[in-house]
């Protein structure tokens, strides 16, 4: 298949956050031969929103940058019926280690100035996705969307995931995998992406993990906490099952709720807990020198 790539030099909207522009950047036309769109895509700097549409592409880029601003690769193929995109875009005045840290200690540069990039999604198509980010920050709604894997890395960028008009997910999800080095991430109602495996790996940063609604599917959720730390928020007392597996180490903190009682050793349950129950949820997690904490709603 041919590649197609867009630039649009006319302005399409603007928005009250920012002084600059927004126009398309990138758009991916939907195709009768494309069952699903994997779609991979990391930028080093700014702010990123990423919303479902009804528009009839299944990726839209907006931005407020100038297209000399910025430094991009981009490939598009489609195999086996799916579209398989990848972008990784980078501002000309890339920020190293040192700059990462100074922005989780001092913050970024004026708000006026920031970055811009917006993905927009067709919401009647199955999407594999993945995104990294570098410095700054990131909204991901996942309203209505149908996606089978979903990863997500994050440097020194903060990260919001969630579903806010409150459409779960179109299909079962294999993986919702995150990782995160020295940012923080908070995945909300994450029922509803009706996840089979939930993969968390943090290093010095923070993560949310909201578990407080009633599960929709049984989800094994293994965890990896270097130096950072983990919150995992559940319902309230005894509503699903819960089993919890922890090996920790004598530098590290780990507080469970008063409803769960002891197995053995590393191991711990619920009132709720059956071992064939369709909602459990099994956390199989790894402390080092951070925390992990259990809350309820």
């Amino acid at each position: 298949m041919r590649r197609k790539l867009f630039f649009l030099g006319v302005s399409v909207f603007c928005v009250t956050t920012t002084f600059s522009q927004i126009k398309k950047q990138f758009s991916v036309e939907d195709d009768s031969s494309i069952d699903k769109v994997d779609i991979n895509f990391s930028v080093n700097n700014g702010s990123c929103i990423i919303k479902p549409s009804l528009n009839s592409q299944v990726l839209t880029v907006y931005s407020n940058q100038d297209e000399n601003g910025y430094s991009h690769t981009y490939d598009k193929d489609i195999t086996n019926k799916t579209c398989n995109v990848a972008l990784h875009v980078e501002d000309n005045q890339s920020e190293g280690l040192s700059q990462s840290i100074s922005y989780r200690m001092f913050g970024g540069a004026n708000d006026s100035e920031q970055k811009l990039w917006k993905l927009y999604l067709k919401e009647n198509k199955n999407y594999d996705l993945q995104f990294k980010y570098g410095i700054g920050e990131a909204d991901i709604d996942l309203s209505g969307l149908s996606v089978g894997k979903l990863k997500v890395y994050t440097g020194s960028a903060d990260v919001n995931i969630g579903y806010l008009s409150g459409n779960d997910n179109g299909v079962v999800m294999d993986t919702f995998y995150v990782k995160v080095d020295l940012g923080s991430v908070n995945v909300k109602q994450l029922n509803l992406s009706k996840s089979k495996h939930v993969v968390a790996d943090i290093g010095f940063g923070n993560l949310l993990l909201d578990f407080s609604d009633k599960p929709q599917v049984a989800s094994t959720i293994k965890g990896s906490v270097g130096a950072g730390n983990l919150l995992i928020v559940l319902p309230e007392e005894n509503k699903i099952p819960v089993i919890v597996t922890v090996n920790d180490s004598w530098l590290c903190r780990v507080k469970l709720t008063k409803s769960f009682k002891k197995l053995n050793e590393h191991t711990f349950v619920n009132a709720a807990y059956s071992e064939n129950a369709k909602n459990l949820l099994s956390f199989n997690l790894d402390v080092s020198m951070g925390s992990i904490t259990f809350q309820e709603k």
